[in-house]
C-alpha cells in the first residue's frame, strides 16, 4: 500500500510488469510543492442558485512525509490573495477590496499543519488556517494519488482533498440580500486542494 494506505506507482519506463512500487521509505523527505501542476481553489454558492468556482495563481508550500509513521508529517502553504481568480475581473477586484480580503493589508493566506492521521485509505491533516490576520483551526481530508518519477527525474507524490469553512468565522462577513429570500454569497466555502510535489535532493 502507499505511504498513506494508496498504492504507489512508478512510470512505465522505470517499472517492469510485475515489479513492486518504490519502497515507503524512498518517500519519505522533504517535498516542495510545484505551482504548474498544482490546484488551489475554491468553491461558493451563488444567489442561493448556481456555484462560483475560484482559484488562486500564486502560492508556495511544503510536505514532509514520513512513510513509515505518517503522523510525523506535516505541509505548509502560503498563498497570494492578490492572485484571486474567478474568471470574472470586477468579481476578482471586488474580492480584493475591503469587503472581502483586503489584500493590500492582508497580502496572504497561509496554512500551518499541526497533526496528521491516517483514516484508513484516506489521510487527514489538521492545522491552523490564517487570513485576515485571523487563525483558526482548519481539516483537510485527502487521498493519497501515487508516487511516480516524472521524465526529468523528479520524484513526485500527488495528493487531492476537499475541506469545508464558513467564511464569516475568518471575518469575511459581507454579503447582499436578495429580494426573493436568502443572500448573494453563502457562509460555507468549499476548499479544494489538488497537489503535486517534487522530492528535495
Amino acid at each position: 500500500m502507499g505511504i498513506f494506505g494508496r498504492r504507489t506507482t512508478e512510470t512505465a519506463t522505470t517499472d517492469a510488469p510485475g515489479t513492486a512500487g518504490p519502497d515507503l521509505a524512498t518517500l519519505t523527505g522533504t517535498y516542495t510543492i510545484d505551482p504548474a501542476h498544482t490546484t488551489i481553489g475554491f468553491v461558493a454558492r451563488h444567489a442561493m442558485v448556481t456555484n462560483v468556482k475560484g482559484g488562486f495563481g500564486e502560492f508556495s508550500g511544503t510536505l514532509k512525509l514520513d512513510g513509515s509513521d505518517p503522523s510525523n508529517s506535516s505541509a505548509e502553504i502560503d498563498v497570494t490573495m492578490d492572485s484571486i481568480d474567478t474568471g470574472n475581473a470586477d468579481r476578482d477586484g471586488h474580492l480584493k477590496s475591503a469587503d472581502f480580503f483586503r489584500t493590500e493589508e492582508f497580502p496572504q493566506m497561509t496554512f500551518r499543519s499541526t497533526e496528521a492521521e491516517a483514516l484508513g485509505d484516506d489521510y487527514r491533516i489538521t492545522g491552523d488556517l490564517t487570513i485576515l490576520g485571523t487563525t483558526r483551526p482548519l481539516s483537510i481530508d485527502l487521498e493519497f494519488n501515487g508516487a511516480a518519477k516524472d521524465p526529468f527525474g523528479n520524484e513526485r507524490v500527488g495528493f487531492e482533498g476537499t475541506a469545508s469553512i464558513l467564511r464569516s468565522e475568518w471575518g469575511l462577513s459581507w454579503n447582499a440580500a436578495l429580494e426573493t429570500g436568502g443572500v448573494l454569497v453563502s457562509d460555507k466555502i468549499k476548499l479544494v486542494f489538488d497537489i503535486s510535489a517534487i522530492k528535495n535532493a
